[in-house]
């Protein structure tokens, strides 16, 4: 049997598992607000609580970004992805038997770890799967798995609370990630150099050597490196960097909307399901725009890195106007919620308009056996950024949000000045 556009279907599965994989993180975001004080936690004490719980499933994450790209790169994406999904559903439903703030944090940190293989496992597969021409627009069909799990999980948790508990929502959506498992095992039998399922004319324009990009001699030629040589490469100092300063704008916003709502609008649990959706919608606009984007520069004969850097620039640029206009228009947006979301959602559309493009750079300036390594050693530097910002919210959230949306407002630059680091010559240390 022979299937054509075989690739396509291989990131509509990752895609999909990145839906999960929001859908499961965003529950305790989502139903903290309305769930603390049955662990005897104090209204001045939530914001903190949640910030705990928040770092412990944080610091799992950025060990496990490390640990899973060298898992990615060792034992392939297709055992790699499977034994990562399986493991964040366990830990999710877990979650349904927490009996005190401990629990969760415990689970929380098992849920981090498994979780964080889906991001250098999409890379890589990315990578394996796709032309350099092509993987902006995969990444950014992955990435929009992230936003598209963010917009349906606000609603789908809300009904589920409402209709079973908090307890039974953890159990029913760890369900989601193991039915996944199934057609993934079926659809991904191999890598495509010997895939029974993908016909020739597919297979030589996924292999074909790239022709788009500064760094092909050097990106296929380079030695496998470890963690420490690949330090040595301002190229990816400038990608760790870059999603230090980046990668906590988006979860600022996934951390903390729903208890942002609550605070500002004085939202219910209704309510969160029926607005959160929208920033979501439009991130997921800007995930697949970002990567038709570059990819359309690609094709028009632009450098692939070139291309991505444009990207990015563009990306950064809404974000600041968005984020500026938010904290011009703080005070007034409290009696204008629906404008308050759109803001928003053009500020997570310029972060997703770019974040694919960043991520895919490992793609373009390393070899296959060291991209899952430097997207996970990326993935780290993003989730220290975000433990940073993650225990800063309750600090400076205790009058008005306004610090909370300049400290945003902020990194985007900086991200930018960590992409104009990087170097478009072949790799030297």
């Amino acid at each position: 049997m022979k299937v054509k556009g075989l690739r396509w279907y291989i990131i509509a599965l990752i895609g999909i598992a990145t839906i999960i994989n929001y859908v499961d993180r965003s529950a305790i975001n989502i139903l903290w607000p309305y769930i603390y004080k049955e662990f005897g936690i104090a209204d001045a004490d939530n914001k903190s609580a949640l910030a705990l719980i928040t770092t412990f499933f944080m610091i799992a994450y950025a060990l496990g970004q490390t640990f899973t790209g060298k898992l990615m790169d060792a034992i392939g994406t297709r055992l790699g992805m499977t034994i990562s999904i399986i493991g964040w559903s366990i830990s999710i439903a877990l979650h349904a038997f927490a009996k005190s703030l401990m629990s969760f944090n415990i689970f929380r940190f098992m849920l981090g770890f498994s979780e964080a293989g889906n991001w250098p496992g999409a890379t890589k597969s990315n990578a394996e799967w796709f032309p350099a021409k092509e993987r902006a627009i995969a990444q950014g069909i992955f990435n929009a798995g992230a936003a598209l799990g963010s917009v349906v999980s606000a609603p789908i948790i809300a009904l589920l609370y409402i209709a079973f508990g908090w307890k039974l929502t953890f159990v029913l959506i760890a369900g989601l990630g193991i039915i996944w498992v199934v057609p993934w095992l079926i659809v991904n039998k191999a890598t495509p150099d010997k895939h029974p399922w993908l016909t020739e004319e597919e297979r030589v324009h996924i292999l074909a050597k790239p022709t788009t990009t500064h760094l092909t001699e050097a990106a296929v030629e380079a030695p496998i490196l470890g963690w420490k040589e690949l330090l040595k490469f301002r190229n990816t100092w400038g990608i760790i960097m870059a999603r230090f300063f980046i990668d906590p704008v988006w979860w600022l916003f996934v951390t903390w909307l729903p208890t942002f709502l609550k605070e500002q609008f004085m939202f219910d649990i209704k309510q969160i399901g029926a607005f959160t959706w929208l920033p979501y919608l439009f991130a997921a606009i800007g995930s697949l725009a970002g990567g038709y984007y570059s990819s359309r520069l690609i094709k028009n004969g632009m450098f692939a890195e070139k291309a991505r850097k444009y990207a990015i620039a563009i990306g950064c640029f809404v974000m600041i106007i968005s984020l500026t206009a938010i904290v011009y228009f703080l005070g007034s947006l409290k009696e204008m919620p629906t404008l308050a979301m759109l803001l928003i959602g053009t500020t997570l559309f310029g972060f997703q308009f770019l974040i694919g493009n960043l991520q895919t750079l490992p793609s373009d300036y390393f070899n296959g056996k060291n991209v899952g390594v430097v997207a996970g050693m990326a993935g780290t530097a993003a989730v220290a950024g975000t433990l940073l910002t993650t225990w800063a919210v309750p600090v400076i959230t205790q009058t008005s949000y306004v610090s909370f949306f300049v400290l945003a407002a902020v990194l985007v630059p900086l991200s930018w000045i960590s992409i104009k680091y990087i170097t478009t010559k072949k790799l030297k240390s």
